[in-house]
């Protein structure tokens, strides 16, 4: 293992996570999904503890931390890793941002499942491998499925 591959994939995978956060926050904040009577914890915009800009400062400094971290292991690895990054970084804003979001549309889980699952896991095996194994595959199956129960039970309870 080369550390501090490991160390950056990390630091990809918690930074998208963070910016996917905050993406949804202000999206779902601006287009009045998450109001008052939103069962949950509070949120940023929705709730009034952050502005819009705030948030999106927060989003954008986040998605800017995976990018650095992405483009070292593309430039060390395979610039095929530049175009994963772009379509995850894509994902995560589009999930319920821009005009058409694919999270409102029953597809949530779909986009979760691939990149939270796949991508996440078989990139990060294929940064220290340089190969794509069943077993990283078969792994990453199992996270996919994993983050889309979070997902269900979190669309769950905003239906309450």
């Amino acid at each position: 293992v080369v550390w501090w591959r490991a160390a950056a994939a990390l630091v990809v995978a918690l930074a998208l996570q963070v910016a996917v956060n905050y993406a949804n926050d202000l999206s779902d904040g601006l287009r009045g999904t998450d109001g008052p009577e939103r069962v949950g914890p509070a949120r940023l915009v929705g709730g009034g503890l952050a502005t819009p800009e705030e948030v999106r400062t927060a989003m954008l400094l986040a998605f800017a931390l995976a990018s650095v971290a992405g483009l070292t292991l593309a430039a060390a690895v395979t610039p095929w890793l530049l175009v994963v990054g772009a379509a995850s970084v894509a994902a995560g804003w589009f999930y319920t941002g821009g005009s058409r979001p694919y999270g409102y549309r029953g597809l949530g889980e779909v986009f979760v499942f691939a990149f939270f699952g796949l991508v996440a896991t078989v990139g990060s095996t294929y940064v220290h491998q340089q190969r794509m194994p069943g077993l990283a595959w078969l792994a990453a199956v199992a996270v996919g499925f994993l983050a889309c129960s979070l997902l269900v039970v979190n669309n769950l309870r905003d239906r309450v």
